[in-house]
C-alpha cells in the first residue's frame, strides 16, 4: 500500500486502455462514495474491488461502470486489497485490521493479525505463505493462507509500505523485498527469518515495488524517485523520471510498458523500462524461432536470442538433465520482435541444461553446457 496521504473525496478510478501506437485514454468513473480510496484490485476486466476509509469496500462487476458497497464489518481505514482467486480475498488497514472473504466479497470476516500497527500491504502466495507490512518496521507472516499470523524482526523502525516476491514466478518463496520510509529496502533469502538492509542510494520514502521478472524490478517514491534492480533486489540504481512529484505506485504490463502515478495527477510511462531482455532489432520477424545460446559451453553467463512473430504469452524455461525445471527467465505477454536475454548461471553446478521457448503455440528447445 502506497497512498497513505492520498485525499481524493471521490473515486477517480481510471480504466487505462492503450494501443500498440502507445496512445492512452483515461475515463473518470463514479464510485458512489465520498470516502478516500486507497487501493484497487481487478480479478479480470469486469470484476474489481476498491477499499478506503471507514472500512469502505466497493465492488464492480462491469468494468467499473458501477460500484456496489460491501459490508466489511469494520470502521478502520483499509489500505490494501488482494485476491488469491475469484473467491478468496484479503484486506488490511489501520490498527492491524485484517479482513478475509471466501465468497467473492459477499461477506468479510476478521482475522487476528497480532498487531495494532497500521498495515499497508498484504501479499498472499498460492503456497499458503502470506506477508503484511506496516508502521515501525512491522512485518507479519502467515504460513496457512492468512488464517494465523506471527511477527518477524525487520531490524528497522521505519514504516514499510510494500513487500514482494521477486522469484514467485519460479516457485521460490523464501526471497522477498520490502520497501519504506527514508529509502528503506530490506531483503530476505530465508522467508523472513532474517532481513538485511540494502543501500538504496536515496533518503526518499519508497511507496511501491513491482517485479517484471525474477531479476528485474522497480520501486518508486517521493520527489520522483524511481529505482531499478536487475538482480532480484540485491542492488538498486536510480532512473530518470523527469518529475519531482511524489510517486505512489508503479506497474508494468509485460516487460517494456510501465506506468507510475503520483501526486498532482502525475502519470509517467515508459516503453523501454526493461533491462536485461530487450528487442535486438526494431522490426517484426515473419516466423517464430529459438537460436542456439552463445557462448556454448559457457561459464557462468550466456546469451539466448529468439524471434516472436506475433503478440502472446511467452515463457522461456530452463531444465536440468533430469527434465526438472530450475528457473523461468520470463513468463509474460510480449510483443512481436527479435529478443535477446542473458542467463547468469552462477548459482548452478556444471552440467547439461535445456532451454525451452513457449509462445502462441510455438515450442522449441535447445541444449547448452555449463562448465565451471
Amino acid at each position: 500500500m502506497k497512498i497513505i496521504t492520498f485525499t481524493a473525496k471521490f473515486l477517480l478510478m481510471f480504466i487505462l486502455t492503450f494501443t500498440l501506437d502507445s496512445q492512452t485514454t483515461w475515463v473518470t468513473q463514479t464510485s458512489g462514495t465520498t470516502e478516500d480510496l486507497y487501493s484497487v484490485y481487478f480479478l479480470n476486466l469486469n470484476t474489481g474491488f476498491t477499499v478506503g476509509t471507514n472500512g469502505t469496500i466497493r465492488k464492480t462487476t462491469n468494468g467499473g461502470t458501477s460500484w456496489t458497497a460491501q459490508t466489511s464489518a469494520t470502521n478502520s481505514a483499509l489500505y490494501e486489497i488482494y485476491f488469491m482467486d475469484a473467491n478468496t480475498g484479503f484486506t488490511a488497514g489501520a490498527n492491524g485490521t485484517m479482513r478475509k472473504t471466501t465468497n467473492g466479497g459477499t461477506t468479510w470476516i476478521g482475522l487476528n493479525s497480532g498487531t495494532t500497527q497500521n498495515l499497508y500491504e498484504i501479499l498472499i502466495a498460492n503456497t499458503g505463505y502470506a506477508y503484511s507490512v506496516g508502521n515501525t518496521g512491522t512485518i507479519r507472516c502467515s504460513t496457512n493462507n492468512g488464517n494465523n499470523w506471527i511477527g518477524q524482526t525487520s531490524g528497522t523502525n521505519q514504516t514499510l509500505y510494500d513487500v514482494r516476491f521477486p522469484y514467485i514466478s519460479i516457485g521460490v518463496m523464501n526471497i522477498l523485498c520490502a520497501i519504506g520510509n527514508n529509502g528503506t529496502i530490506l531483503r530476505t533469502t530465508n522467508g523472513g527469518t532474517n532481513w538485511t538492509p540494502l543501500n538504496s542510494g536515496t533518503n526518499n520514502d519508497l511507496h511501491e515495488i513491482h517485479f517484471t521478472t525474477y531479476e528485474i524490478g522497480y520501486t518508486v517514491g517521493n520527489n520522483g524517485i524511481i529505482l531499478n534492480t536487475t538482480n532480484g533486489g540485491t542492488s538498486w540504481t536510480q532512473q530518470v523520471s523527469n518529475t519531482n512529484n511524489n510517486l505512489w505506485s508503479v506497474f508494468f504490463v509485460g516487460y517494456t510498458a510501465g506506468f507510475t502515478v503520483g501526486e498532482n495527477g502525475t502519470i509517467r510511462k515508459t516503453t523501454t523500462g526493461i533491462v536485461g531482455i530487450e528487442p535486438a532489432i526494431n522490426s517484426t520477424p515473419d516466423k517464430f524461432s529459438l537460436n542456439q545460446n552463445y557462448p556454448n559451453p559457457f561459464n557462468p553467463n550466456t546469451s539466448i536470442s529468439f524471434h516472436l512473430s506475433k503478440y502472446g504469452l511467452t515463457k522461456l524455461l530452463i531444465h536440468d538433465i533430469t527434465g526438472r525445471e530450475i528457473t523461468s527467465l520470463f513468463n509474460s505477454e510480449m510483443q512481436p520482435g527479435y529478443y535477446e536475454i542473458n542467463w547468469d548461471a552462477s548459482n548452478y553446478p556444471s552440467g547439461i541444461y535445456f532451454y525451452t521457448l513457449y509462445s502462441s503455440g510455438f515450442t522449441d528447445s535447445r541444449k547448452m553446457i555449463l562448465t565451471k
